[in-house]
């Protein structure tokens, strides 16, 4: 977007609030500018109202009862919908303002939060087009990307690991790679284990850790378990910490240590034991840095500390996305197969589900529209496992087998965690969740239907 169509877009925004707080008093203020031509008025007061209006549809969605609603889902079939949200971001794309706002108006109208699973992530897609047609500093745009309280985002968080095996998966899966790893230098690591964690995120992935190890030691073998956590900020670290411990209490014959760090911070000395089992994990991580650069500076860094095993789990995109368009045709794929997952895992009306889908996968899809107004635009968030792969190569290291433990302990997950539809495992089509080998077996693979959603593989450095 031109800097000229910027400015004349965060005027009209601003001046909707102004002008309705002007009729609200009863008094008319003359314009500043008033050289300014009648065209460019005309035009300004057009947009005003579309913006407006366009605003005003979107609160009526959020008010409407979804059994009210009709509109092209009615029938089951969303691919009028998806047709008209592709057309949609095209017009974003090639800034045609008249088109992308008679399009978002359109969709307001049909789309809806409490809807069918393609009503819902179609709507958190047009609030994402919606802000992108704001600045920053217009008031809609924070209206548009509201963020959720720390409170709300935890709980979601809580909500999907519960419901869903989508992080179960990677947690257990990533756990399973480190124990192994940790078996294999029994004789010579003194029963020491340190786990570097680069997002400690509430350290939910690490309580069966414990446990695993747990079950290894004595009172007179006892194994040594030391997690260093990086996170968003003290209170997140230090919740962690006291979660973690407190759990931890519960196996005696463990020795459990957590040190946590923010992220970003100079690390001199993670304080590693003699001949400790270093494992570096790497979960989800680095696709949320802000680009290509900073990947490499941490791979080159995670190399430097010579760990035994290094565990990487990355959402799985189908191309790489450098342009908007081919970004958003990616993520929309990715996030309708999350959205329509959560059908097997929680009801339409659940309070859970909307929370998820809100406070979590909406503010996801919301956040990647507009990653590249915010600094992120060479750094696509979701690539394919080739793309990992050759990355992980070139800075020295070697994929390892993922075993048939890991591979059998992911098939009961599914199992257990599988409600209504029927399981996948292989390559093989249909619906439901689905386990993956690729690679050769040095990966596996969530998948949801025909698409992979999450990727497991295991690195050793060279």
């Amino acid at each position: 977007m031109e800097d000229s169509e910027e400015d004349e877009l965060l005027n009209l925004s601003l001046s909707v609030a102004a002008d309705r707080e002007r009729k609200k008093k009863g008094k008319t203020i003359r314009e500043h500018n008033v050289s300014m031509s009648s065209t460019t008025t005309t035009t300004r007061n057009s947009y005003e109202r579309k913006i407006f209006r366009l605003l005003q549809m979107r609160e009526q969605m959020l008010r409407q009862d979804h059994h009210r609603r009709k509109g092209v889902v009615e029938d089951g079939n969303g691919l009028p919908l998806i047709h008209l949200l592709l057309s949609t971001a095209t017009a974003v794309d090639d800034n045609n303002m008249d088109s992308s706002l008679e399009n978002l108006a359109d969709l307001y109208q049909t789309v809806s939060i409490t809807g069918d699973s393609v009503q819902r992530v179609v709507a958190y897609f047009v609030d994402g087009l919606s802000a992108r047609l704001l600045t920053r500093k217009s008031p809609f745009y924070d209206m548009l990307m509201e963020e959720p309280t720390t409170e709300e985002e935890f709980l979601s968080f809580t909500d999907l690991y519960r419901v869903s095996p989508y992080f179960q998966f990677a947690h257990f899966t990533a756990n399973q790679a480190i124990l192994e790893a940790f078996e294999k230098e029994e004789e010579r690591n003194n029963r020491a284990l340190h786990v570097i964690d680069f997002d400690v995120s509430y350290g939910f992935q690490w309580p069966s850790l414990i446990q695993s190890l747990s079950e290894k030691a004595t009172s007179g073998n006892r194994i040594s378990l030391r997690i260093t956590g990086f996170g968003k900020n003290l209170k997140e670290l230090q919740e962690t910490e006291s979660r973690l411990v407190n759990f931890s209490k519960g196996f005696g014959s463990l020795v459990f240590e957590f040190q946590g760090l923010l992220r970003g911070s100079r690390v001199i000395n993670l304080r590693k034991k003699k001949n400790e089992t270093v494992a570096v994990n790497l979960v989800s991580y680095l696709n949320t840095l802000s680009c290509f650069m900073k990947i490499s500076d941490t791979l080159g860094f995670v190399h430097s500390l010579n760990p035994s095993i290094v565990v990487v789990v990355e959402q799985e995109g189908s191309r790489s996305p450098r342009s908007f368009l081919s970004r958003f045709t990616d993520s929309l794929h990715y996030f309708a197969a999350m959205f329509d997952s959560l059908d097997d895992c929680l009801p339409l009306e659940s309070a859970e589900r909307l929370r998820i889908e809100k406070k979590l996968l909406g503010k996801e899809i919301k956040s990647m529209l507009n990653n590249d107004v915010d600094g992120g635009v060479d750094c696509p968030k979701y690539e394919r496992m080739e793309t990992w792969k050759a990355r992980m190569e070139n800075h020295g290291f070697v994929a390892t087998k993922i075993s048939s433990k890991s591979m059998i302990q992911a098939k009961l997950l599914l199992k257990m965690r599988t409600h209504y539809c029927p399981l996948q495992f292989e390559e093989e089509g249909g619906g439901g969740f689905r386990v993956s080998e690729r690679d050769e077996g040095r990966a596996i693979s969530l998948g949801w239907q025909n698409r992979f959603l999450l990727t497991v593989s295991a690195w050793q450095s060279v």
